[in-house]
Protein backbone atom coordinates (compact mmCIF):
# COMPACT_ATOMS: atom_id res chain seq x y z
CA UNK A 1 0.00 0.00 0.00
CA UNK A 2 2.95 2.32 0.54
CA UNK A 3 3.76 2.23 -3.19
CA UNK A 4 0.22 3.26 -4.08
CA UNK A 5 0.47 6.15 -1.64
CA UNK A 6 3.80 7.25 -3.12
CA UNK A 7 2.39 7.22 -6.64
CA UNK A 8 -0.66 9.19 -5.51
CA UNK A 9 1.56 11.77 -3.83
CA UNK A 10 3.75 12.06 -6.90
CA UNK A 11 0.74 12.62 -9.15
CA UNK A 12 -0.71 15.16 -6.71
CA UNK A 13 2.54 17.14 -6.92
CA UNK A 14 2.98 16.72 -10.68
CA UNK A 15 3.30 19.96 -12.62
CA UNK A 16 2.94 20.65 -16.31
CA UNK A 17 6.63 21.55 -16.39
CA UNK A 18 7.43 17.99 -15.19
CA UNK A 19 5.59 16.59 -18.18
CA UNK A 20 7.37 18.94 -20.54
CA UNK A 21 10.81 18.06 -19.09
CA UNK A 22 10.11 14.32 -19.29
CA UNK A 23 8.92 14.65 -22.88
CA UNK A 24 12.03 16.57 -23.88
CA UNK A 25 14.23 13.87 -22.29
CA UNK A 26 12.36 11.34 -24.41
CA UNK A 27 12.85 13.39 -27.58
CA UNK A 28 9.27 14.62 -27.70
CA UNK A 29 8.41 18.26 -28.27
CA UNK A 30 4.91 19.05 -26.99
CA UNK A 31 2.96 22.18 -27.69
CA UNK A 32 1.14 23.90 -24.83
CA UNK A 33 -2.19 22.28 -25.70
CA UNK A 34 -0.68 18.80 -25.69
CA UNK A 35 0.95 19.43 -22.33
CA UNK A 36 -2.45 20.48 -20.94
CA UNK A 37 -4.15 17.39 -22.38
CA UNK A 38 -1.55 14.95 -21.08
CA UNK A 39 -1.47 16.64 -17.68
CA UNK A 40 -5.25 16.39 -17.28
CA UNK A 41 -5.33 12.74 -18.35
CA UNK A 42 -2.57 11.81 -15.93
CA UNK A 43 -4.15 13.72 -13.05
CA UNK A 44 -7.60 12.20 -13.57
CA UNK A 45 -6.76 8.73 -14.92
CA UNK A 46 -3.40 7.67 -13.51
CA UNK A 47 -4.87 4.69 -11.65
CA UNK A 48 -6.40 3.28 -14.83
CA UNK A 49 -3.21 3.95 -16.77
CA UNK A 50 -1.09 2.12 -14.17
CA UNK A 51 -3.41 -0.54 -12.76
CA UNK A 52 -6.12 -1.01 -15.39
CA UNK A 53 -6.68 -1.08 -19.10
CA UNK A 54 -5.85 2.34 -20.54
CA UNK A 55 -6.97 1.50 -24.09
CA UNK A 56 -9.95 3.91 -24.07
CA UNK A 57 -7.87 6.66 -22.49
CA UNK A 58 -5.15 6.25 -25.10
CA UNK A 59 -7.76 6.37 -27.89
CA UNK A 60 -9.15 9.62 -26.45
CA UNK A 61 -5.66 11.12 -26.28
CA UNK A 62 -5.00 9.98 -29.86
CA UNK A 63 -7.87 12.18 -31.05
CA UNK A 64 -6.51 15.23 -29.22
CA UNK A 65 -2.78 15.31 -29.97
CA UNK A 66 -0.66 15.35 -33.13
CA UNK A 67 -0.13 11.91 -34.71
CA UNK A 68 3.63 12.04 -34.07
CA UNK A 69 2.99 12.89 -30.41
CA UNK A 70 0.55 10.03 -30.01
CA UNK A 71 2.93 7.61 -31.68
CA UNK A 72 5.65 8.56 -29.20
CA UNK A 73 3.24 8.30 -26.25
CA UNK A 74 2.17 4.85 -27.40
CA UNK A 75 5.80 3.74 -27.82
CA UNK A 76 6.67 5.00 -24.34
CA UNK A 77 3.68 3.19 -22.84
CA UNK A 78 4.75 -0.06 -24.53
CA UNK A 79 8.33 0.48 -23.37
CA UNK A 80 7.27 0.97 -19.76
CA UNK A 81 4.37 -1.52 -19.73
CA UNK A 82 6.48 -4.43 -18.45
CA UNK A 83 7.91 -2.24 -15.69
CA UNK A 84 4.41 -1.09 -14.76
CA UNK A 85 3.11 -4.67 -14.69
CA UNK A 86 6.01 -5.84 -12.52
CA UNK A 87 5.48 -2.90 -10.18
CA UNK A 88 1.73 -3.48 -9.83
CA UNK A 89 2.27 -7.21 -9.35
CA UNK A 90 4.63 -6.44 -6.47
CA UNK A 91 2.05 -4.08 -4.98
CA UNK A 92 -0.65 -6.77 -5.11
CA UNK A 93 1.66 -9.34 -3.52
CA UNK A 94 2.68 -7.05 -0.65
Amino acid sequence: MMNIYLIEEYVNRLKKSDIERFAIKQGIILDEGEIDIIYEYIKTNYKTIIYGNPKEILLEIKKKVKPITYSKIENLYIKFKDKIDTFTKNIREN
